[in-house]
């Protein structure tokens, strides 16, 4: 008789339904959503990858559909177990996978996921928020480090302003490692982003290379807007003259710069080791006095 793992395998290899054609609907929607850098119009994402689909199943994203390819069906035996009974599991050949998907050498996986939409008052929702503002970024991969880095340090949401590349562009999705599919993120112009966090009493403050206060003797504990500006233009000086501070990165003479993703995984550190600090002198004072 066979044991119990030949016959799930069996099971989830019932359920994948062969489709040979590049014409397919959920095919050329696949293709679409990767070609274009974007959710579709139905707020799907193209998601490629055995870890990021099982990222965006584990961050509670409802799948459209599952993509297999012929050569990857040892990974569709451990991944169709956890989709609903609602998603679609396709099989493909590897050609037609492959005309379908952005990489070269394709692991065999990919998936549309069904996007969350946040809101200002979801960016916002901790007591204490802190909210990195994207300002035109338009590398997919320091953005996704942005993102990643963000939930990471306990940032509770993110701000793509304009000229920022979209957040679900699958580019950014790898870079974010799934973060993308948790982190409260929602576009809105720079101006007004500006001027609603300091309506709603967050302390703004901008990174610079070369100007502002040094890092270290920054004060960052407040409820935070953090604005990282674009990679080659930074900041612009309407943004820079909105804000409460600049803070700068020390760093060697040798270098002009730090890109947009380490400035802010730079900064959203000291941002993190400086509330640690402040909730832990808190906690000593409240046991010494009573």
């Amino acid at each position: 008789m066979p044991n119990h793992a030949t016959h799930r395998a069996g099971e989830a290899l019932g359920r994948l339904r062969p489709v040979a054609s590049r014409q397919h609907p959920l095919v050329k929607e696949l293709r679409r959503a990767f070609a274009e850098g974007a959710a579709t119009s139905d707020g799907h994402c193209a998601v490629e990858g055995a870890h990021l689909v099982e990222e965006a199943i584990r961050s509670g994203l409802r799948l459209k559909a599952a993509f297999f390819s012929d050569s990857a069906r040892e990974r569709a035996t451990k991944l169709i177990p956890q989709l609903s009974a609602h998603t679609e599991a396709l099989l493909l050949p590897d050609d037609v996978f492959s005309s379908a998907v952005l990489t070269g050498a394709p692991q065999g996986v990919a998936a549309l996921a069904k996007t969350k939409n946040f809101s200002l008052d979801d960016v916002l929702r901790p007591p204490e928020p802190l909210v990195v503002i994207a300002g035109g970024i338009q590398d997919p991969g320091n953005l996704g480090t942005m993102i990643r880095t963000a939930e990471a340090f306990g940032g509770s949401g993110l701000i793509a302003t304009e000229n920022t590349v979209n957040h679900f562009n699958p580019k950014v999705v790898r870079a974010s490692a799934g973060s993308v599919f948790r982190l409260p993120i929602i576009q809105l112009a720079l101006d007004a982003a500006l001027s609603e966090l300091r309506r709603r009493g967050l302390r703004l403050v901008a990174t610079s290379s070369h100007k502002g206060d040094s890092l270290p003797d920054a004060a960052l504990i407040a409820p935070l807007g953090l604005l990282i500006g674009n990679e080659g233009a930074g900041l612009p000086k309407t943004a820079l003259a909105a804000v409460d501070a600049v803070v700068r990165i020390p760093h060697s003479e040798r270098v002009d710069s730090l890109n947009a993703g380490v400035a802010a995984a730079v900064v959203l550190y000291e941002v993190a080791r400086q509330r640690s600090t402040s909730t832990t002198e808190t906690q000593n004072h409240r046991e010494k006095h009573g």
